[in-house]
């Protein structure tokens, strides 16, 4: 290559920046939600889904961004010519500019569009009074009972906060000193976002069939229970997100299990990165938020709308079938349906299976038919996502269980499946299996099973290479394809990752 050739390829211009790339595709998610060729509930889900992506990016991408501002080191701009500081700059220019299309979208024609059709999302102050008294009730003997308004003052400090959690940020006054107070009441994340007021009509409500009210209206509506003998001044939403990015030093993983462990621990504690606030609170609110929560103005986030959209998973899973995709089920190919000895097509001819349109259950039929084999001699496996609920581990236990040498690779560093997979990681050793974790820099994202097999004409190697989780939840849902295959080359390719 010559010089000018490498000089060439130090040219900004040559590449795409990763945080602004990750936004152009949550900005496509957003587009989907847009699409009226959707049915209602399937835009609500995407929009739904565009916010929860925006709050990982944020404990993510964002937080890690932060952390290289705060290094002592002077940090390098990344290959497309951006520092910390202009791609932070940039992304607040772009969240603000999808949350603001997000927030129009849901006031202006999602919501509209889903009460023409029976699925209204009200305002307390726009409800009928037979309807109040219902709700009031359902507050007195569902919501007050969990609630803990916090109030802060001289002998009661700032609360802790937790990552994703929504409050109410409730100013009062003493009407006897004329004495100002602030508390925060936490919206409980127990209880369901939206409450379902037909449910409530049941029993002589006015409520019409399909009506729902933000948790945090009814909670405002009541504050008089929570503060007897205030006058309440003002309510104002907000919500926080925290670094929940794990941070593991080389030198420091000797025990990579127990240093993931220790930090997930942690991870509840990690520094605010994003604020998010109604548009209504006043400043004086907001200075004193953004002290306590030591954050900066540009991560402050006015919203016109309720927060935290991701919530609307709930109203999007409803039982409307009429505001709905129509239901698919996955298939099964005509020769894999039922069969019990899967090894007998793979040693003939590969097989490709495309989920979700082609059926999980016949990788767990595979995992299952080694498991009980008494030729199989060794299974061996990589984790990444395998889920509170993972099939494919309990199979794993199982082989092991039955004398068969299990190796396992799990990546319990996959973020936000940490729990999970230190959980399989111990039940999977508890069993005998052998348990391995890749390096503390590195992540595995490899996903393959092999399974060693003594034939007649010695051993032969069948492999399940997949570009998806060994996760039964989510093939339902991803598009992925998985590869049966005995070909002896892959085989001794796999042996050799192993």
């Amino acid at each position: 290559m010559s010089t000018n050739s490498r000089e060439e390829l130090t040219d900004p211009s040559l590449y795409i920046n990763r945080e602004l790339s990750w936004l152009a595709f949550n900005e496509r998610v957003l587009a989907q939600a847009l699409d009226e060729d959707w049915p209602l509930l399937e835009r609500l889900k995407f929009l739904a889904i565009h916010a929860s992506n925006l709050d990982e990016f944020f404990m993510i991408r964002v937080s890690g961004l932060h952390e290289q501002l705060e290094a002592s080191a002077i940090i390098e701009a990344t290959a497309d010519g951006l520092s910390p500081r202009e791609q932070l700059t940039r992304i607040a220019q772009i969240v603000r500019k999808q949350t603001q299309q997000a927030e129009r979208l849901l006031a202006d024609d999602l919501l509209p569009a889903l009460a023409t059709r029976g699925l209204a999302l009200r305002h307390w102050k726009d409800l009928h009074a037979e309807v109040k008294r219902e709700a009031r009730r359902y507050f007195r003997s569902a919501v007050f009972p969990v609630l803990t308004p916090l109030a802060v003052d001289p002998g009661h400090p700032f609360p802790f906060l937790s990552n994703r959690s929504l409050s109410l940020a409730v100013e009062a006054r003493d009407p006897d000193t004329g004495e100002r107070k602030f508390a925060r009441v936490k919206v409980p994340e127990s209880l369901p976002r939206f409450l379902s007021l037909s449910a409530l009509s049941a029993s002589g409500g006015a409520a019409a069939a399909q009506d729902f009210l933000p948790l945090e209206q009814l909670i405002a509506a009541n504050l008089d229970d929570l503060f007897p003998g205030l006058e309440i001044l003002g309510c104002y939403p907000f919500r926080v997100t925290r670094d929940m990015d794990i941070d593991i030093l080389e030198d420091e993983a000797h025990d990579l299990l127990s240093a993931v462990d220790r930090e997930v621990r942690q991870r509840r504690f990690g520094a605010c990165v994003r604020l998010e606030l109604t548009a209504d609170v006043p400043d004086r609110i907001r200075r004193m938020l953004l002290e306590k929560l030591a954050i900066d103005e540009e991560d402050t986030y006015s919203s016109a709308g309720p927060l935290g959209l991701a919530a609307l998973m709930e109203l999007a899973a409803l039982p409307r079938p009429d505001l709905r995709d129509a239901p698919t089920s996955s298939r099964t190919p005509p020769d894999l349906v039922d069969c019990r000895d899967l090894f007998a097509i793979i040693r003939h001819r590969d097989v490709l299976l495309h989920h979700p349109y082609d059926s999980f259950a016949v990788v767990l039929d595979f995992l299952r038919q080694a498991a009980d084999d008494p030729k199989v001699l060794a299974i061996k496996m990589t984790l990444y996502r395998a889920g509170a609920n993972a099939e494919a581990v309990r199979v794993l236990v199982h082989a092991a269980e039955q004398g068969k040498q299990v190796a396992v690779s799990i990546e319990i560093k996959a973020r936000f499946d940490e729990v999970n997979n230190i959980a399989w990681a111990r039940a999977l050793e508890r069993a005998g299996a052998h348990v391995f974790f890749g390096r503390a820099a590195s992540k595995t994202h490899a996903k393959v099973v092999l399974v060693v097999r003594q034939e007649s004409d010695g051993l032969r190697r069948y492999a399940h290479v997949s570009t998806g989780n060994y996760n039964a939840s989510t093939a339902r849902t991803y598009t992925d394809v998985g590869l049966f295959t005995a070909h002896p080359d892959l085989g001794e390719d796999i042996s050799e990752l192993f």
